[in-house]
């Protein structure tokens, strides 16, 4: 037709996990955390008026600032609040980069990053990990404006120490952000970086731990320097009132959160052995899902087979993943079904 920009009619876009539409599925592709949100949240929910939704929200979701602050040990002018952990990573793209300004990540990895880079028509420089998946040392000396770092990482649930993003931060002459989506879920985190280094942003989502992910809300922390150049870049009124109020709620309640956590990571331990008992190989997960590899089997008959039995998994047909599978921890009941699924299909 020619009313796009070239880089916009050529793009293919980001395709999201399947999302079905019938009810009575096993899903587990898309990482949503297994279990309602906290019931302090459907209170607040529940109490929702007409004089909230008629009027514009708190800009700055300020409500939500303090709480996010105070759980993380920093300062409310540390904290931006975003339409999810993706608007993040849209807003950050928009400060540090363009033609001349290239962003850099290890890969694999999320793979919207190189979609966002290319809508924001921007080089990308891709660093290839291990095996094991360790932090690529070549990720310091790509010159990028912007580097992203996914930790734990997403596929493969990997984790780099904060010790390691550290040394990173030091050595990098541009804004490192980490994207703690899955942090919820591991022993450790990059938050207190931000006091110590001026060029570190971290990402938070709450759809993860805080099972919010049909509510689309997420965060920066960082330095009061990046959060005020990153505020220039956001949407007027990019948070509704509706998710300041029940994110504020849920991040509040870090009781109902941690007990949330422990069950997935106690249901992510069982899986895991489940799976190498049925001879995958699972790398150590320290997030809400698991990657499985499949020596006996390839993992698109298996993942087809899985939807024939109304079981969703991801898989992604990419290189150095098209063998594998990410597998969502479900509940202990979603969990056996699949793996009860998975038994069949070896066997047959």
């Amino acid at each position: 037709m020619g009313y796009f920009r070239e880089n916009i009619e050529k793009a293919k876009g980001y395709e999201p996990g399947f999302q079905p539409s019938e009810t009575d599925v096993v899903k587990l592709n898309t990482n949503e955390n297994p279990y309602p949100p906290s019931p302090k949240v459907m209170k607040v929910l529940a109490k929702i008026n007409a004089e909230q939704l008629r009027r514009y929200p708190d800009p700055m979701g300020n409500a939500f600032r303090e709480a996010a602050a105070e759980v993380n040990d920093v300062s409310a002018d540390h904290i931006m609040c975003c339409n999810g952990g993706d608007e993040l990573l849209t807003i950050a793209l928009r400060a540090f980069c363009d033609e001349n300004r290239p962003v850099a990540y290890p890969v694999p990895s999320y793979s919207l990053y190189p979609v966002l880079a290319n809508l924001q028509n921007c080089k990308t420089i891709e660093v290839p990990f291990d095996g094991e998946f360790n932090l690529p040392p070549k990720l310091v000396g790509t010159g990028a404006a912007l580097t992203i770092v996914c930790n734990p990482n997403a596929p493969s649930g990997t984790f780099t120490s904060v010790d390691e993003m550290a040394s990173l931060a030091d050595e990098l002459a541009g804004v490192l952000l980490i994207d703690e989506a899955y942090v919820d879920f591991a022993e450790e985190n990059c938050a207190g970086l931000v006091k110590e280094f001026d060029n570190v942003v971290i990402l938070r989502s709450m759809s993860k731990g805080y099972s919010l992910a049909g509510m689309r809300f997420g965060y920066a922390i960082a330095g009061p320097g990046l959060i005020a150049g990153l505020m220039k870049v956001k949407d007027s009124y990019n948070v509704n009132a509706v998710a300041i109020a029940v994110a504020t709620a849920a991040i509040k309640d870090q009781k109902c959160f941690k007990e949330n956590v422990e069950e997935v990571k106690r249901n992510r331990a069982i899986l895991t052995a489940q799976l190498q008992a049925l001879k995958f190989k699972v790398a150590r997960s320290c997030a809400n899902f698991v990657l499985a590899e499949s020596k006996n089997c390839k993992a698109n008959e298996i993942y087809d087979k899985l939807v024939q039995r109304n079981i969703y998994v991801r898989f992604f047909d990419l290189p150095r993943l098209s063998n594998k599978m990410r597998i969502t921890v479900g509940t202990s009941e979603e969990n056996d079904k699949l793996v009860l699924a998975l038994k069949e299909i070896l066997s047959e």
